[in-house]
């Protein structure tokens, strides 16, 4: 049976959210096809008809799963417009966001994946941690050229540190260390005068 133009673009819609989910459980080479599709409700046949390859999959797997990343970080920072910084580094640096290995960044779950891939994958990767950066240079203001790259080399490094320990106190250590790190790092806020008139 023929599939209609919209369904088509629909079912390559649901293949690249599901493969950015389960790449960043199980990794880009954890998971064949047959079981990626299986995962969007397709036939392993249905695949060549929408992506040239599993890598170009993989491609535009992680530039959907950098894009939600990146989306979860403006949300953050746009209920706290006062300190968007703290905003992010206290979802990011949580127990619920080491949790979340089907959701959560990207950077953290994919990353040794993605410098062992192609080109192509690694450029996905590239223009995502250059939105982290930037977001961070807005927060963080003047010393923003060095800072903001230390902040989110720390915050990944937490993250990824803290998955792959078992003992939880020393899991949950390295989170609560990056966050005082981090907001060490923001820029301190004019609170106006303090004296009476």
């Amino acid at each position: 049976m023929r599939v209609s133009r919209l369904q088509a673009a629909e079912n390559r819609e649901t293949v690249i959210n599901v493969a950015s989910r389960l790449f960043r459980e199980r990794g880009f080479d954890g998971i064949g096809l047959k079981d990626l599709m299986k995962g969007a409700g397709l036939t392993q046949g249905a695949f060549y008809k929408q992506f040239a390859s599993k890598e170009d999959l993989a491609v535009q797997a992680s530039r959907r799963a950098l894009e939600a990343a990146l989306g979860r970080w403006s949300e953050a920072a746009a209920q706290a417009p006062e300190d968007p910084l703290g905003a992010v580094s206290a979802f990011y640096l949580s127990t619920d966001h080491r949790a979340e290995k089907m959701d959560g960044c990207p950077v953290v779950a994919l990353g040794s994946d993605a410098a062992r891939q192609g080109p192509d994958v690694k450029a996905s990767f590239e223009a995502g941690i250059r939105e982290y950066l930037a977001l961070l240079e807005q927060w963080l203001g003047e010393e923003a050229d060095d800072a903001a790259p230390a902040v989110l080399s720390t915050m990944i490094g937490a993250v990824l540190i803290s998955r792959a320990v078992n003992d939880e106190d020393l899991s949950d250590r390295f989170l609560q260390v990056a966050a005082k790190r981090v907001r060490a790092e923001a820029p301190v806020r004019d609170t106006g005068p303090t004296g009476a008139c």
